[in-house]
C-alpha cells in the first residue's frame, strides 16, 4: 500500500504512549467517510448485477458488465499512483466521490423514464475507474492523519469498518431491491457517495510535500510509464512476489465472476428473491471478519506458505461444491468459507508485500500488483458467465474450483511454500 509522501511524520512512539486514535478528530471523520464510501461500494456490488439480471435476464450480460468493470480498474491502475502523488489528495478523493455520485445517480433517473441497459455499459465501468483511483489515493492520505506509530492500528480500524460496511451494504441493497427494485438501491448508493464527499470537506490532513513541477504531456506519459514499470520491476525481481503475481493472475481469471454466478444461481436455479441474495452475500462477508481475526495467529503458527497455499486450495474446494448446494443455507455457508479463505490468503499476501517492499516503492508496487493480477479477470468473468449460460452453473463451479485448487497446489513447487519468505532478498536489477 502507498508510502504516503504526505509531509513530515511524527516519530514512532515505541512506548505506545501516543494518544488514542479515537481522540484524533481528523481520523474519526476520515473513518466515517471511508465507511460511507465502502457502504456505497458494497451497495453497487449487489444492486448492479441484480439490475442487469432484472433488465436482461441474462447471466452473460452480467458477466460483460463485470468484465468492463475489471477493464476500467486495470486501465486506471496504470496511472492512479501517478495522480495520487502529483495532485491534492483530499481534492482527488472528493472528486472521485462526486463523480460516482453523479454517475450512479443517472441510473435511477433514467430508469424512472425507461430502462436503458446501454447506460450501464457506459456508467458502471466509468464509476469503477473512479473507485480504483479513490482506493489508491485513500491509502496515501492515512499517514497524513495519524502518527507513524499508529498507521497499522489505523489500517486495522479502517479494515474493520469495511467489513461492517460489507455486511450492511449487501443486506440493505437486497432488501431495498426486493421492495422497490435495484434502481432504487442504486439511488441510495449515489447518496452515500455524496455524504462521503461532504464528510471529506471536514477532514484536515497535514500539508503534503510540494508536488513536482508540471510536466509537458510527453514527460507525463513517460513518468506514468516509469512509475508503473518501477513497481512491476520490483515484483519481477523478487522470487516470491513474482510467482505470487503469476499465480494470482490465473486465480483471478477463475474467480473474478463468481459473485455473478452466485447471484444467478440463487435467482435462476433456486428461484430466490432479491432480498435473499442480499442476505446471503451479507452473511458471507462474515468470512472476511473471521479472516481478519484468524490470519495473524495462523501465519505465526503455520507460516506464510501454508496459509496462502492452504487457503486458496480450500477456496477451490468450496467453489467446486457451490453448484451442488441444495439450498440457500448451504450456499451461504460455502460462500462464507470462500471469503474466509480468500481473506486469509489476501491479507497474508498484502502483509508480505509490505514487509519486503521499501517504503518509497510501496505505492507503485501495490498499484502494479493490483493491475497485473487483475488483467485476466474481465476475460474470466465473460468466460465463466458464458459457460454457465450454455452448460449450467453446476459444472462451471466444479471446473473453476478444481482449477483454483490445482493452481494453489502448484505453489508448493515454488518459493511461495516457505514459512518466512520475507527473509528472502530480491534479485538484483
Amino acid at each position: 500500500m502507498g508510502d504516503g509522501e504526505a509531509g513530515p511524520r511524527e516519530p514512532a512512539d515505541p512506548a505506545g504512549s501516543a494518544p488514542s486514535l479515537w481522540r484524533n478528530r481528523n481520523f474519526r471523520r476520515f473513518l466515517a467517510v471511508q465507511t460511507l464510501s465502502a457502504l456505497g461500494d458494497s451497495f453497487s456490488y449487489v444492486a448492479i448485477p441484480l439490475l442487469v439480471l432484472r433488465a436482461t435476464g441474462s447471466v452473460v450480460q452480467m458477466g460483460v458488465v463485470t468484465g468492463l468493470v475489471g477493464v476500467a480498474s486495470i486501465v486506471t491502475g496504470l496511472f492512479a499512483g501517478y495522480l495520487a502523488d502529483r495532485v491534492n489528495r483530499k481534492a482527488l478523493l472528493i472528486a472521485c466521490d462526486v463523480a460516482r455520485c453523479v454517475l450512479y445517480g443517472l441510473i435511477p433517473v433514467v430508469w424512472l423514464v425507461s430502462p436503458q441497459v446501454w447506460l450501464l455499459y457506459a456508467v458502471v465501468p466509468l464509476a469503477s475507474a473512479f473507485a480504483m483511483q479513490f482506493q489508491v489515493t485513500y491509502v496515501t492520505i492515512v499517514p497524513a492523519l495519524v502518527p507513524a506509530a499508529q498507521i497499522t492500528r489505523a489500517n486495522g480500524h479502517l479494515y474493520a469498518a469495511y467489513s461492517v460496511a460489507g455486511v450492511a451494504g449487501p443486506t440493505l441493497a437486497g432488501v431495498v431491491s426486493g421492495w422497490t427494485g435495484p434502481a432504487a438501491a442504486i439511488a441510495i448508493d449515489a447518496a452515500s457517495f455524496a455524504l462521503s464527499a461532504a464528510g471529506l470537506l471536514l477532514v484536515r490532513p497535514r500539508p503534503a510535500a510540494p508536488a513536482p513541477a508540471a510536466e509537458p504531456p510527453a514527460s507525463r506519459r513517460r513518468a506514468v510509464t516509469r512509475d508503473f514499470m518501477a513497481g512491476a520491476g520490483f515484483l519481477w525481481r523478487h522470487p516470491v512476489l513474482r510467482r505470487l503475481t503469476i499465480l494470482l493472475t490465473l486465480i483471478i481469471f477463475i474467480t473474478f465472476g463468481l459473485t455473478d454466478l452466485i447471484i444467478y444461481y440463487l435467482k435462476h436455479d433456486l428461484g430466490r428473491p432479491d432480498s435473499t441474495v442480499g442476505y446471503v452475500l451479507a452473511a458471507a462477508t462474515a468470512g472476511s471478519l473471521l479472516a481478519a481475526t484468524a490470519v495473524a495467529p495462523l501465519r505465526e503458527r503455520l507460516g506464510f506458505g501454508a496459509c496462502w497455499i492452504g487457503a486458496w486450495a480450500l477456496c477451490g474446494v468450496t467453489i467446486a461444491l457451490l453448484g451442488a448446494s441444495p439450498g440457500v443455507l448451504a450456499v451461504g455457508v460455502l460462500a462464507t468459507a470462500c471469503l474466509l479463505c480468500t481473506g486469509v490468503a489476501g491479507i497474508s499476501s498484502m502483509s508480505l508485500r509490505q514487509e519486503v517492499t521499501p517504503g518509497h516503492l510501496l505505492g507503485r508496487v501495490t498499484s502494479a500488483f493490483w493491475t497485473i493480477h487483475n488483467t485476466l479477470g474481465p476475460v474470466g468473468a465473460a468466460v465463466l458467465t458464458a459457460a454457465a449460460s450454455r452448460y449450467g452453473v453446476e459444472p462451471v463451479f466444479l471446473l473453476a474450483g478444481l482449477a483454483c485448487t490445482l493452481i494453489a497446489l502448484s505453489a508448493t513447487l515454488t518459493p511461495i511454500r516457505r514459512a518466512r519468505p520475507e527473509l528472502l532478498e530480491g534479485e538484483p536489477a
